[in-house]
């Protein structure tokens, strides 16, 4: 690990994300990692959390009218998967992926997105791990950047 340090990803417990989906919220909090319990919190790209909804957009009068809506709103526990990290990750031939922020998409609990859209780019990570309607949906699919631009 300490010979590696761009394999792993943020320790993504307590980090705020922000979401790229038009689910309603604006920013979320992980509060458990579900798919990598075995290395204590840490994750990448693909990974599913629990996350709580810090920051959502305003709810008009009228759209209060109608419960369907409004998707998520403060408080709400909800389940999200990692769509990029600011922490860089090596694949295996060598390339490394990194990006400004830290981001997620909102899911159900069926796994399925509650937005209708993504508004950012996202790794193409999410493809190997399942997530291909993620990748389809996003207007553009980061795959790599040079190895020699690795700051470690």
């Amino acid at each position: 690990m300490y010979g590696f340090p761009c394999w792993k990803g943020p320790k993504f417990i307590q980090h705020l994300w922000q979401v790229i989906d038009n689910s309603g919220a604006l920013l979320v909090e992980c509060v458990n990692v579900l798919k990598n319990k075995v290395t204590n919190g840490w994750g990448s790209v693909g990974d599913e959390i629990v996350c709580v909804v810090k920051r959502a957009r305003a709810v008009s009068a009228a759209q209060q009218a109608s419960a369907s809506a409004v998707k998520v709103r403060r408080g709400d526990v909800r389940r999200a998967v990692v769509v990029r990290t600011a922490k860089a990750v090596r694949r295996p031939d060598g390339r490394l992926v990194k990006f400004d922020d830290n981001a997620v998409v909102l899911l159900n609990n069926k796994r399925e997105m509650l937005g209708t859209r993504i508004g950012g780019v996202v790794s193409a990570d999410l493809r190997m791990k399942g997530w291909a309607k993620i990748a389809s949906l996003a207007p553009k699919v980061m795959s790599h950047i040079s190895p020699a631009r690795c700051p470690y």
